[in-house]
């Protein structure tokens, strides 16, 4: 079940088939803690699992920040003793933490929307890039702050960088540890779409909404084949198409589409 309580986590359905995973630790302006990174794996393979649920909400609590990457302030000292005494204790944290966050996002098949206000830095940033599409407040700050404290773009974001903004600028980014505004963000290629601050949860929610009301079946298959197409060839990409219409062609969604467009309504999708 989707709307299990958590303790770093708010879990809900807001619209019809739109569920919401709100980070919550806005005394610690919602930096991961390990904790947080195995409830997060949990709800996200729980939305995955329910097919009434077809877009994904991701967000933090509060208005300070998204996410502020891992929290360095000692909130889990029994665990951090733990992996400093253990062979391979840091690396086998990122793995089974963070990283592995954010593969489950990167995997999902189904579509999932990041709302950022306030801070999105560090792994907060990788947290936001490993979702489909950003929408971002126009007061909210994005950059790589890792660096700073001697900490490495280690959740994702050596990858997730370069591919949303390029080397040259992610490297820059990362290396003078540097926050950019929300509008120059989205020009560097961070975000997809900027709104105003008070309408920055309705513009998210539509959005999510407007996903989860087409077809999944083409929704899911889109998704998949242009995150594969990131790192195939044109003709590799193509064979992908010709059997992903072997799928979506036939089905109801598309008979029910078609019936829709000639008897101007809105088409009802079922995902069959």
């Amino acid at each position: 079940m989707f709307e299990t309580s958590y303790e770093t986590l708010l879990c809900d359905s807001p619209r019809q088939g739109v569920a919401r995973i709100t980070l919550n630790r806005p005394q610690a302006m919602n930096a991961y803690s390990f904790a947080m990174t195995q409830e997060l794996q949990a709800a996200i393979a729980a939305f995955r699992d329910d097919d009434g649920l077809r877009a994904l909400l991701v967000t933090g609590a509060g208005e300070r920040a998204f996410c502020t990457g891992g929290d360095i302030g000692g909130s889990e000292p029994e665990h951090s003793r733990a992996v400093a005494a253990a062979p391979m204790g840091h690396g086998r944290e990122m793995r089974d933490g963070m990283q592995a966050v954010v593969l489950a996002l990167r995997r999902l098949d189904k579509p999932s929307v990041a709302m950022i206000r306030g801070y999105a830095v560090a792994g907060g940033l990788a947290l936001a890039l490993a979702c489909d599409l950003r929408v971002a407040a126009a007061s909210a700050k994005l950059g790589d702050t890792s660096n700073k404290v001697g900490l490495l773009p280690d959740e994702g974001g050596a990858w997730l960088f370069p591919r949303a903004m390029g080397f040259d600028r992610a490297l820059k980014m990362s290396l003078l540890h540097e926050i950019y505004d929300a509008a120059t963000a989205e020009r560097l290629g961070l975000v997809t779409e900027v709104v105003e601050d008070a309408g920055l949860e309705a513009r998210a929610l539509l959005l999510c909404e407007t996903l989860a009301a087409k077809a999944p079946l083409a929704v899911r298959l889109t998704k998949m084949m242009m995150a594969k197409a990131l790192e195939t060839s044109l003709e590799a990409s193509m064979v992908d198409a010709q059997v992903a219409v072997m799928v979506t062609n036939p089905s109801a969604d598309v008979r029910e589409g078609i019936a829709a467009f000639r008897e101007k309504r809105p088409p009802k999708f079922k995902g069959s």
